[in-house]
């Protein structure tokens, strides 16, 4: 495998059998962790997932005629 100029940041290509066996597609997130002096590993980014259950945990009851927008959000 080929190391890769993509902008200021360096790229490397994830071979398709090792894609299968993590179970990772196109736009999906990973995490990238330094293991050692010359290794790194690549894990499915479990952060979104993790953040539902925590929340999941608060049992917060909203009002049953509240409706979340997400472009609210960014509406100033």
């Amino acid at each position: 495998m080929k190391i890769a100029k993509w902008g200021n940041s360096l790229a490397v290509r994830i071979p398709a059998e090792v894609a299968e066996k993590l179970k990772l597609s196109a736009g999906q997130e990973v995490q990238l962790r330094v293991t050692g002096e010359h290794k790194f590993q690549v894990s499915r980014d479990r952060t979104r997932q993790q953040a539902i259950a925590k929340l999941r945990t608060l049992r917060i009851v909203l009002p049953a005629d509240s409706v979340f927008d997400r472009d609210e959000i960014y509406d100033s």
